[in-house]
């Protein structure tokens, strides 16, 4: 493992960004830790970064050499803030990166699919993490996670399709491999947990674990869209709506080995995950 050079995170609070600058500084390497407010993150160098505020994008880049890249939250074009940026990091020095993306996203899809096809074009080393969907979705902050806490509900428009969930904690681990091993993947990889489940089968597991009733209720696209759009802004609540249709139409049923390929551990289990999200107390 090469142990020279810093990294910038972005998103660095974030569920994967927090756990990737952790596991970098852990492992004895230099973090800039990017994030609106500077918020410090213990073993790095805190640094103001906001996507929409190009004055602070020279400073966070000042001895980089690598980054880690978070799109920004609910943008339906991250591309148009996103590659002008990149090109300023080649520019500044930097010659890796490791974009966050979607399994749900292929290369030139849409939102972040843009910047995923022009990465190879501006650097040499490079990955693009296609993780499915995060099983922190149901113990963090996230609406789901709340919904399940406060009302008992997961609501979906995923019908009966089942996801490969994976655990943040292997995305981490996989970015932590992208930025630092001596070869770059230079390619994209698609992550997953060990299993694919549906919606109801999240339900059940979790109602196991927790003792707390959960049930899953299905909803339409209209429906989702409409109930989305009083949390989120109506063209990524339209995105994220028919993300759940396509996972009703099987999108999402698959499993990949790739955690297991890169870290030499295997992926966690939803319920592993679960189960020990519970005695942490989340």
């Amino acid at each position: 493992m090469n142990t020279t050079g810093t990294t910038l995170v972005i998103g660095a609070t974030g569920t994967t960004g927090g756990r990737t600058a952790a596991r970098l500084t852990a492992a004895g390497h230099r973090v800039k830790a990017a994030s609106r407010r500077a918020t410090p993150v213990p073993g790095t160098e805190p640094v103001l970064f906001d996507w929409y505020i190009p004055a602070t994008h020279a400073a966070a880049l000042d001895g980089v050499d690598r980054v880690y890249l978070i799109p920004p939250l609910g943008d339906a074009d991250p591309a148009a803030v996103m590659l002008p940026f990149l090109r300023q990091a080649r520019t500044a020095g930097v010659h890796r990166a490791v974009l966050l993306s979607s399994s749900a996203i292929p290369e030139g899809g849409p939102a972040v699919g843009a910047v995923h096809r022009a990465l190879p074009d501006l650097f040499e080393q490079w990955a693009v993490l296609r993780p499915s969907w995060f099983m922190q979705n149901f113990t963090g902050a996230h609406a789901h996670a709340v919904s399940i806490r406060d009302e008992g509900v997961i609501r979906t428009a995923t019908g009966s399709g089942r996801v490969g969930f994976v655990d943040a904690e292997d995305i981490a681990a996989v970015a932590v491999q992208a930025l630092t091993e001596e070869h770059a993947p230079n390619t994209d990889l698609v992550l997953t947990g060990p299993e694919t489940l549906s919606h109801d089968d999240i339900a059940r597991i979790t109602t196991e674990v927790t003792s707390l009733p959960v049930v899953h209720h299905r909803m339409s696209y209209e429906q989702m869209r409409d109930h989305l759009t009083a949390q989120i802004p109506a063209e990524f609540a339209a995105i994220l709506a028919g993300m759940d249709c396509a996972i009703a139409g099987g999108s999402e049923n698959r499993v990949t080995d790739t955690v297991q390929r890169l870290t030499g551990r295997p992926a966690q289990s939803f319920r592993a995950h679960l189960e020990r999200e519970t005695r942490n107390g989340d």
